[in-house]
């Protein structure tokens, strides 16, 4: 009998990892359906060991450069990017809410430098990611993307209509 219970309760416990699993898929699938979407993982909490982005000089080729501390690799979290107009909607990869977690909207996106991954960073994010630092509405992010997903979303960002202000750095 104990047995019987056991196993009864077992294949609940697999049945409800089995749908929780299949949900998962279905809304990342969902959220991919309309196209346009790339692999994005933010950063919101900016380290306080880091310089402020409007005191350092990048080099010839926008990268910022190498000397300086070491961003910890902490509060990375993935995602999935999806344009939307003139937004970027950003989903938590590791999430079954249906709505995004972040909104950034075109004319409020101010790109302030770019830079590779650094020390621990470098094993939080994917690898071949560059890390962007933005501003959007007055608070600084990090967005880490591939190079291809970051062509895509600075010629988004450049592609505002007329008369829109754009800073890409």
């Amino acid at each position: 009998m104990r047995v019987i219970l056991a196993l009864q309760v077992f294949g609940a416990v697999v049945a409800v990892g089995l749908l929780g699993l299949f949900v998962f898929g279905l809304r990342r699938r969902l959220i991919q359906r309309s196209g346009g979407t790339f692999d994005c993982s933010m950063r919101l909490r900016m380290p306080q060991d880091l310089p402020a982005p409007d005191h350092e000089e990048p080099s010839e080729d926008g990268e910022e450069p190498a000397s300086g501390p070491e961003p910890g690799g902490k509060g990375w979290v993935f995602g999935v990017a999806r344009y939307s107009g003139d937004r970027v909607e950003w989903f938590r990869v590791f999430s079954y809410a249906p709505r995004p977690r972040r909104v950034l909207e075109r004319s409020e996106i101010e790109v302030l430098r770019r830079r590779t991954p650094r020390g621990q960073e470098e094993l939080a994010l994917l690898s071949g990611a560059v890390v962007l630092t933005c501003r959007h509405r007055g608070s600084l992010l990090e967005l880490a993307m591939s190079d291809d997903a970051l062509t895509g979303f600075l010629a988004w960002l450049e592609a505002a209509p007329p008369g829109q202000r754009v800073n890409v750095a």
